[in-house]
């Protein structure tokens, strides 16, 4: 069963500023980008500015790292259950265990 659960930024980079969301839900149920065009993922990201959800790198759609191409959105988190960690795309830094 889906909750919210807090996003924890421990060691912010500049686009920090930009996140607008604190708490996400995970799991997160799917890539609507894949949904769309009847793909499939293997693991979800969720956008910190706008909660946009993608697909992982691993993905063979990799939507996550596309949205950020096309939005400039730079941080986004783990969209699994049980994953914590915060990802800056321009820095290429995590920015929370």
């Amino acid at each position: 069963m889906p909750h919210q659960e807090r996003v924890p930024i421990q060691s912010p980079c500049g686009h920090a500023r930009e996140v607008r969301l604190r708490a996400v839900e995970r799991p997160a149920k799917e890539c609507p980008d894949c949904v769309a065009i009847d793909g499939s993922w293997v693991h979800l990201r969720t956008c910190l500015v706008c909660g946009h959800v993608g697909c992982c790198d691993s993905s063979p759609n990799r939507h996550a790292t596309g949205h950020f191409q096309a939005t400039g959105h730079a941080i986004m988190t783990s969209a699994e259950l049980g994953e914590t960690w915060v990802w800056c795309f321009v820095d290429e830094r995590e920015l929370s265990p």
